[in-house]
């Protein structure tokens, strides 16, 4: 424990933050998870929503510094491709 005030205040500090990383990562997280179940029941409605949602969250974790814009950007693309690939799939499914 340090005795510095500055320093004990540091402590406080990181703490919070580190608190309010990890709900915000967790967030994030969950987000994902929503969209990829609804992609895997093939409710492309529901995944299209989610998808939106998770992209939200991952513009906000990076203004909050939680990601890098870059990881974000790599983020989003995976999930927009994944989405675009089901509703590729269903299109060829409902013209044959």
């Amino acid at each position: 424990m340090p005795n510095i005030k500055s320093a004990i205040k540091r402590v406080r500090i990181t703490r919070k933050r580190t608190l309010r990383n990890a709900s915000l990562k967790s967030m994030l997280r969950t987000a994902i998870k929503k969209f990829h179940v609804a992609l895997q029941t093939g409710d492309l409605d529901a995944a299209e929503r989610q998808l939106r949602e998770a992209v939200r969250r991952i513009d906000k974790s990076v203004t909050k510094g939680i990601l890098h814009r870059n990881a974000a950007a790599r983020k989003k693309s995976r999930l927009t491709r994944k989405f675009q690939a089901a509703v590729k799939a269903r299109n060829v499914q409902e013209s044959a």
